[in-house]
């Protein structure tokens, strides 16, 4: 089935709809399901590099998301992006947090930022400096701290929950659990739930991953955080 849809999609961009121009093609374009935006773009040069530019992801966002033409760029540490980026956190924030109004947009790209940060750097930043990062985004757009305080957990657990299960994920939660509690005021101490998450998820989905000697050492970390901790992070 898979074969006969990419033979169908290379005789329509060979026939008739590969000789639309590019504004029509993008009306085209932006109807088809975000799940095949990516196969779709591989069919030819052309449409590869309309999906990199500008306009077509102009046009999506306009089309998915109309009230965001109306939002303000506001302040804070993490920029809003081109419209493919502002496409992308506002899908993340629909699909992730369920959420529709005047912070979706800035919590998808404090996802953004988080996750890109644990990812995709050689060397990442102490957590303690990419949680405030966050915190200070949210104050800076007029958010109380309690609330900043909440969407910023939030933001942690939902990247932990989505980081992918590979041994570079692995050192980096070993690195999370491992760091040393510095004193920080409220709102910029994290929240209980995500130090127990990153330890919750070394004992349970990466548990093979762990030699002998780092087990212990983050067995006895957790042990000094939480009491009492789970039976099921027990026994190497």
């Amino acid at each position: 089935m898979t074969d006969r849809i990419g033979h169908d999609t290379l005789t329509l961009a060979d026939g008739s709809i590969g000789k639309l121009p590019d504004h029509l093609l993008i009306e085209i374009f932006i109807r088809v399901p975000v799940s095949e935006w990516a196969e779709t773009s591989c069919v030819k040069k052309q449409w590869a590099n309309m999906f990199r530019g500008e306009c077509l992801w102009q046009a999506a966002l306009a089309r998915t998301f109309p009230r965001a033409a109306q939002a303000k760029r506001w302040p804070g540490p993490i920029p809003r992006g081109l419209s493919r980026r502002r496409y992308i956190a506002l899908q993340v924030s629909k699909q992730i947090f369920s959420l529709d109004g005047e912070m979706d947009e800035i919590v998808g790209h404090a996802y953004l930022f988080l996750k890109e940060q644990l990812e995709l750097s050689t060397m990442p930043p102490p957590s303690g400096v990419l949680h405030g990062t966050i915190i200070d985004q949210f104050i800076a757009c007029g958010k109380s701290r309690d609330t900043a305080h909440e969407l910023a957990s939030q933001i942690w657990l939902a990247v932990i929950d989505n980081l992918e299960e590979n041994e570079q994920t692995f050192l980096l939660l070993k690195r999370l659990a491992l760091e040393g509690d510095v004193f920080l005021p409220y709102p910029y101490s994290r929240s209980i739930q995500v130090q127990w998450r990153v330890f919750e998820k070394l004992f349970t989905d990466f548990r093979d991953c762990f030699n002998q000697v780092d087990y212990y050492d983050v067995l006895a970390c957790a042990k000094n955080k939480f009491q009492p901790i789970p039976s099921l992070w027990l026994g190497y």
